[in-house]
């Protein structure tokens, strides 16, 4: 599946993200019964949520999604359905897997996640958005780099 324009009443969007997330303790959780059960849980958030699944690609203890949203879901938002609805689907399909993660939790606490550019990187768009306005009447107001951790 590729990525496509998400048209809505006052936005059109193509935002997608990498998340990596982490079975908890990074144990070996991942099976092929669990593989399975997690492909249907994703495909379940699929209709429920405006969530799609560009790609979904598992290690023995961690899972990589290529996802795409709408704007009016957080990052936060789309972890946490991600995370809780595979949760509880996996353990209510794969008792079993409980019993290798002590505490009730599949997932750890963290994750990865990155957002991913359909039409560039970074250098493309930021040269993208020096070349308007025609020539000569582009005038750059700012030019930073973005400092987080500061709080």
């Amino acid at each position: 599946m590729e990525s496509r324009y998400i048209h809505k009443q006052h936005n059109v969007s193509v935002l997608m993200y990498h998340l990596v997330c982490a079975a908890k303790y990074r144990r070996v959780v991942m099976s092929s019964h669990v593989d399975e059960v997690l492909r249907q849980a994703c495909m379940e958030i699929e209709k429920r949520w405006e969530i799609v699944f560009l790609e979904i690609g598992l290690d023995r203890d961690h899972a990589h999604f290529l996802i795409q949203s709408v704007p009016t879901y957080s990052v936060t938002k789309i972890v946490t359905t991600v995370k809780s609805v595979i949760a509880r689907e996996v353990f209510t399909k794969v008792p079993e897997v409980k019993s290798k993660l002590w505490g009730g939790e599949f997932w750890g606490k963290g994750y990865f996640v990155n957002t991913v550019g359909q039409h560039g990187s970074e250098s493309v768009i930021a040269a993208y958005v020096a070349g308007q306005g025609g020539e000569g009447s582009y005038q750059r107001l700012h030019k930073g780099q973005m400092e987080l951790g500061l709080f």
